[in-house]
């Protein structure tokens, strides 16, 4: 089998660039690998607005399953509904939409034994020979990256009645806090249907799913939503990067592959999101006009360089979030955060913030002892071998 181009995992990342492809380069050989017996796995994708360029959003809409033109925060001392646009992809319609663009070039429920630049080795033997390989199988692992973790547990229900809201409660931080910073992340999905994750940004990766089902069903019991039917379940590990050796993520290999979404950390460092550096790796790929081993190798790993560069800050802001905040008291940094004005968050969560938009978020009282934030100013590599993560690239 021959192929222009090989992507390996049929996660989030490398779908866009397989839809991106087909709407711009529709005369490439493509294929897609993936172990499951779905693109896209189980998950729920979401993006602002604000995160993408109009030009973006609009050749990403045919996989968007829901729109809202706001969304809540509530926290012990601050509620605030920010006025902004807010989005959710299904893993179902990614599967619909990318399946149909690639029509029977998409292998799945097939394990991969052995990856190169121009050739992908299947479990049986069979060799699939490419133009370029690009390495979309989630989260590498190992000890390059030291992380916290932000982490879920959410049930897609059917209500009895209908809830009433009419926008995503993103962050209600109002609950118990357990295991670091805690909150509930409600999304509207119909009048009577809901998506309720109990989420913490906590220490270990470590999912306790029965705990986390109770407090879901608590949550939705205390706020009267009487429960007819659970439609569903997902859950995910996102990692929050602290620190770590890019360089050396990039040495552990393969050799000279392509690299996409986790795999090559392309994602926000803080709140472990993927689909905002999806889309513009997708773009980027579909401008090049050769797409050969070399050339994506170069410019997956050029993109991942620059983003761990330009991403220092933030992963100063994870540091004084996971050492030098309280487990039980990482709420107010955020409680804080979402006092500031409503453009420096939408450039946050875009990860492009301007020189005063990092003095603002400095400036005045920390909300965690300064003696301990000064003590995260310096970033350190790991020293153990390092969790992994469980959202598909």
């Amino acid at each position: 089998m021959k192929v222009d181009l090989a992507l390996v995992g049929g996660g989030l990342a490398n779908c866009l660039i397989a839809l991106r492809l087909r709407q711009l380069r529709p005369e490439l050989e493509l294929l897609v690998v993936e172990r499951g017996p779905r693109l896209g796995g189980n998950h729920t994708w979401s993006y602002h607005d604000s995160d993408l360029t109009a030009a973006q959003r609009a050749w990403l809409r045919p996989l968007v399953a829901h729109s809202w033109p706001c969304h809540e925060l509530r926290f012990p001392r601050r509620v605030r509904v920010m006025e902004a646009g807010y989005n959710s992809v299904s893993s179902r319609r990614l599967h619909e939409v990318v399946g149909e663009a690639l029509a029977d070039r998409a292998l799945l429920g097939r394990e991969v034994a052995e990856l190169a630049p121009d050739r992908v080795r299947l479990a049986g033997g069979t060799v699939i020979e490419a133009g370029a390989v690009i390495d979309g199988r989630g989260d590498p692992g190992g000890r390059h990256l030291e992380l916290g973790f932000q982490k879920f547990l959410g049930l897609f229900l059917r209500l009895e009645h209908g809830h009433g809201l009419a926008a995503p409660i993103l962050m209600d931080a109002t609950v118990g806090q357990v295991d670091g910073y805690r909150f509930v992340y409600t999304l509207p999905l119909a009048a009577d249907e809901l998506l309720v994750e109990d989420t913490s940004y906590s220490d270990g990766p470590e999912l306790d799913r029965e705990r986390l089902r109770g407090s879901v069903r608590g949550y939705v019991r205390e706020r009267g939503w009487g429960v007819a039917e659970v439609a569903g379940e997902e859950e995910g590990v996102l990692p929050i990067v602290l620190g770590g050796d890019i360089q050396g993520l990039w040495a552990a290999g393969p050799a000279g592959v392509a690299r996409s979404g986790m795999r090559a950390a392309l994602f926000h460092p803080t709140t472990g999101y993927s689909l905002a550096e999806a889309v513009r790796l997708a773009d980027a790929i579909a401008a090049e006009r050769v797409l050969g081993a070399e050339t994506l190798f170069e410019l997956t790993r050029r993109r991942s360089l620059e983003l761990w560069r330009d991403n220092s800050f933030f992963r100063l802001l994870n540091r004084m979030l996971f050492r030098a905040a309280a487990p039980e008291r990482r709420y107010l940094i955020f409680e804080r955060f979402y006092g500031l004005p409503e453009s420096l968050i939408h450039r946050f969560y875009a990860g492009r913030l301007r020189w005063t938009d990092k003095l603002r978020l400095l400036s005045g009282r920390p909300p965690v002892p300064l003696r301990r934030a000064l003590a995260c100013l310096g970033e350190r590599r790991p020293a153990a071998t390092g969790a992994t993560t469980r959202e598909a690239a």
